[in-house]
């Protein structure tokens, strides 16, 4: 029997295999733990982050949210603000395999309305 974490695995490299980011159109991956959610933007031509953010930086801690839909907001808030200061509009959805509901949907979404392209 396969565990919830090797079929995410599983899921994760099937859909890496069909999203690539470049210095146009970098790739906007989430990854979430149980207690906390993390995005970065990162250009895989030249495997650097371009930028990060997460429900450990210091505006969370601040305001106790944690891992959940309000703080997955205002994660996808904050990334979509800090791309944008960079100069990245575009970018290429990664779920990180993944289901696209909850937290992932909230942050996706969020990121959107922010001003986020994709």
């Amino acid at each position: 029997m396969e565990s919830e974490r090797e079929a995410r695995s599983r899921r994760h490299r099937r859909i890496r295999k069909k999203v690539y980011g470049n210095p146009e159109k970098p790739r906007f991956s989430v990854f979430r733990s149980l207690n906390h959610i993390y995005a970065q933007i990162i250009d895989d031509s030249r495997g650097n982050t371009i930028v990060s953010a997460s429900s450990l930086d210091r505006e969370f801690t601040e305001q106790g949210h944690r891992g959940n839909v309000v703080a997955a907001n205002k994660v996808g808030e904050l990334i979509a603000k800090r791309a944008m200061e960079k100069g990245v509009k575009r970018v290429v959805f990664d779920r990180g395999g993944y289901l696209y509901h909850g937290r992932v949907k909230a942050l996706a979404d969020s990121a959107r309305k922010a001003g986020l392209d994709f």
